[in-house]
């Protein structure tokens, strides 16, 4: 499988292209991620044809619109902004997710300050426009801001949606064959998220001749990233776990079986990390394979030197 490509904001890689000719390096993402992915940098305001250094820009609400103008003069740019977005979209199909800048008037991604016409305070709650833009364009691809990253449980829950959607991509051009594997490599991923999506994506699945291939395909992996968005709570997690450590009964020794339980519900209560019973099923998978388990993208979501479940 090629490597994810991940779109980013420029100046998280360190490139100077903020208003002042500075950026806001995000070493985790150059770094650790940038291993196991291709980072896809770029700036809306200089791809806009802003330059750099330029004025620094602001969101106003005027009348029933949000616009885009420049905080001094007062000189509005949205148009060139909204036009350059539509003419790149169509280049970021391929991509398998964003990390946008965050508070950015054009790549916020929630919470970008607002202004009047006069350029006075209003609120915290509008997106930047490149940032709505995207999301309105690709609303199925894991989108998020470089600064909430650094909660491991929101950074965890991003690159795993990442990787299946990428994932996804890889599947197609989608068969009904290909569409049934798809879903079984990510079962116990989407049992961790969500019991309710996990059964209706089932069902929704039991009869492949219903509906088109494409329409029905349409509204699982929908329905998928959805249930995804929502981060795993911990005793979702111990619900996989033992669901898991049940495929060996009879073939791991009772004692190994309740050190196991042991390691689940110590981290139940926050004692070891996720990382700690997921090592030990992967070892019990090891010496007793099972092939339906071998395939389940929960036990190796993602690449182990991200790290990700020895926060969690």
């Amino acid at each position: 499988m090629t490597p994810p490509t991940v779109g980013i904001s420029a100046c998280l890689t360190g490139a100077p292209v903020r208003h002042d000719g500075g950026h806001r390096h995000a070493r985790f993402c150059t770094g650790a991620l940038a291993r196991f992915v291709t980072l896809s940098p770029l700036c809306p305001e200089v791809g806009a044809g802003l330059g750099v250094p330029r004025p620094t820009m602001q969101l106003r609400r005027q009348r029933d619109e949000v616009r885009l103008v420049a905080r001094r003069s007062g000189t509005d740019h949205t148009g060139a902004l909204q036009a350059w977005s539509a003419s790149v979209m169509p280049t970021l199909a391929t991509l398998s997710g964003f990390i946008l800048m965050g508070k950015s008037p054009s790549c916020g991604m929630t919470r970008v300050r607002c202004y009047d016409e006069h350029g006075t305070l209003r609120g915290l709650s509008e997106q930047g426009l490149f940032a709505q833009a995207l999301q309105r364009h690709f609303p199925l691809l894991p989108v998020e801001e470089a600064g909430r990253l650094n909660d491991p449980v929101l950074r965890e829950n991003f690159i795993a949606r990442v990787f299946v959607y990428h994932d996804w991509q890889q599947s197609q051009p989608l068969t009904p064959a290909a569409l049934i594997a798809f879903h079984t490599r990510h079962k116990l991923q989407l049992l961790a998220h969500s019991q309710h999506a996990y059964r209706t994506l089932g069902a929704l699945l039991g009869n492949l001749r219903a509906r088109p291939l494409e329409m029905l395909a349409g509204d699982y992996i929908q329905g998928l990233m959805a249930a995804l968005a929502t981060p795993a709570r911990r005793g979702a997690h111990v619900n996989v776990l033992q669901h898991i450590a049940g495929y060996f009964r009879g073939r791991i020794s009772a004692d190994e079986r309740l050190a196991m339980q042991e390691q689940i519900d110590a981290y139940l209560r926050g004692e070891v990390p996720l990382v700690v019973p997921v090592t030990l099923l992967r070892q019990w998978l090891r010496r007793a394979p099972d092939r339906y388990l071998a395939e389940q993208a929960y036990l190796q979501p993602y690449p182990d030197a991200l790290g990700l479940r020895n926060s969690l």
